[in-house]
């Protein structure tokens, strides 16, 4: 896990330190005032900051040193525009601007290029967009964007596509008290139809022998991809009860598909007896 690396771009992250809101408010004064010592203070203050917002960038194939040190330059703009007056927690400040440096910096470095002309139209496109949003104070359709700019519908879509970041197999799709379900989690090989027919079938014989409410939550927690948490005030129980139900539930399916082998050996030793 990241929090047991000693060595970080050479700083020691067991032993980073933790400011006080008292200690921040103070140093943020003595900064107003010039003090360059009570800046370096403030960035080593908040290294765990950046540390635990790094947590959700550790998958994308970058070095985490690198990104660490561009966590810092954000931290760096987040401690030079932060103002006391302001009436909000530091942490809550620094944070996007920590994680739009952190995005910045792998969008420019993303392996995928994409022409300065395309880029252009991409702004163009959603430029066009907003101003029939506001025009007609409703969605505009593909064919009315592309009527405004004189282009196909094809046109719009590969350059609206354009300015999408790209997504990344680890990227969560949703996250609660449990383990985060992953872009990859959802993506399945299709190539073998069979194998993936006759799962299909022991699933359903496995969800049939569910009680009502333990089928409910199972199709709404891995097909729907609902939450824990979005599931309990659905069906009106605590989220604790949802999260027993599950567990039991699943560790139901889990014995269903261990006894399936068992079965067909057993079948096959009576079959040889005969």
């Amino acid at each position: 896990m990241l929090q047991n690396r000693v060595q970080l771009s050479g700083v020691n992250t067991f032993k980073l330190a933790v400011l006080s809101t008292e200690e921040m408010k103070e140093l943020f004064g003595r900064v107003k005032q010039g003090d360059v010592g009570a800046r370096d203070a403030l960035v080593r203050g908040n290294l765990r900051l950046v540390l635990s917002i790094l947590q959700r960038f550790k998958n994308r194939g970058e070095p985490l040193d690198d990104l660490f040190q561009v966590g810092c330059i954000g931290l760096l703009k987040a401690i030079d525009n932060f103002q006391l007056e302001q009436g909000v927690n530091f942490s809550t400040y620094a944070v996007p601007m920590i994680i739009g440096e952190i995005k910045r910096y792998l969008r420019d470095n993303n392996s995928i290029h994409i022409s300065r002309s395309i880029k252009s139209l991409s702004h163009r496109v959603l430029q066009t967009r907003e101003k029939l949003l506001k025009e007609s104070h409703r969605e505009p359709k593909l064919s009315e964007i592309a009527a405004a700019m004189e282009m196909t519908v094809e046109e719009v879509v590969f350059a609206f596509n354009a300015a999408l970041e790209p997504l990344s197999l680890y990227d969560p799709v949703f996250h609660d008290s449990t383990d985060p379900v992953y872009v990859m989690d959802l993506i399945s090989d299709q190539s073998d139809s069979t194998e993936k027919w006759l799962e299909n079938i022991a699933l359903q014989e496995a969800l049939g022998k569910l009680e009502p409410r333990e089928k409910q939550i199972i199709e709404a927690r891995f097909f729907e991809g609902k939450t824990q948490v979005e599931i309990a005030q659905k069906v009106g129980i605590s989220q604790a009860q949802v999260s027993r139900i599950e567990k039991a539930a699943l560790e139901m399916i889990r014995r269903h598909y261990k006894q399936e082998p068992q079965r067909e050996e057993s079948g096959d030793e009576g079959h040889g007896n005969r």
